[in-house]
């Protein structure tokens, strides 16, 4: 099945940010949606701070700062 150059280009604009992220995806090996577990170092009041908005919302903290880091 042959395409035409505007086929092309509607399905691209229709799916600009699946085609974005196997971009990035080909030249990092990570899709943005992936999760990777690390190791940080805080202190205990941060941590204490925390553990009681997990409490108070019922989030994980990882959830938690997700959020606060992708706020725009």
């Amino acid at each position: 099945m042959q395409l035409d150059n505007k086929t092309i280009k509607r399905i691209l604009k229709e799916n600009k940010e699946a085609f974005e992220m196997l971009e990035a995806y080909d030249k990092t090996h990570e899709l943005p949606f992936q999760r990777k577990r690390i190791d940080i170092t805080l202190s205990v009041e941060t941590i204490n701070n925390l553990k009681k908005l997990r409490e108070k919302t019922g989030k994980p903290v990882s959830q938690i700062i997700e959020e606060k880091l992708n706020k725009k």
